[in-house]
């Protein structure tokens, strides 16, 4: 299954550290990765497989949402369908 985690807010160091070490502590995978940096603004996308994650995807979404309100950032992470299917045009 895949995931897809999105990260929005003002730049600050170790953003992508912080959220690859918490992923890796789950055994979740990144497969895809893309960031920018918009006049001071953070912004990044992951798919990622949740294949061999340690969790459901439910639990790993609250601990992302919870890491990034501990480092200053939205961190939100749904399944691929789901993202998919709200971004259809």
């Amino acid at each position: 299954m895949k995931g897809i985690v999105t990260v929005l807010g003002k730049d600050s160091v170790g953003i992508i550290a912080k959220i690859c070490s918490y992923m890796s502590e789950k055994n979740i995978n990144v497969l895809d990765i893309a960031q920018t940096i918009v006049d001071g603004y953070f912004n990044m996308m992951m798919v990622v497989d949740l294949d061999r994650s340690t969790e459901p995807l439910a639990p790993l979404a609250v601990g992302l949402e919870a890491l990034g309100r501990d480092i200053g950032v939205v961190v939100r992470l749904q399944h691929e369908d789901i993202f998919n299917a709200m971004h259809r045009i």
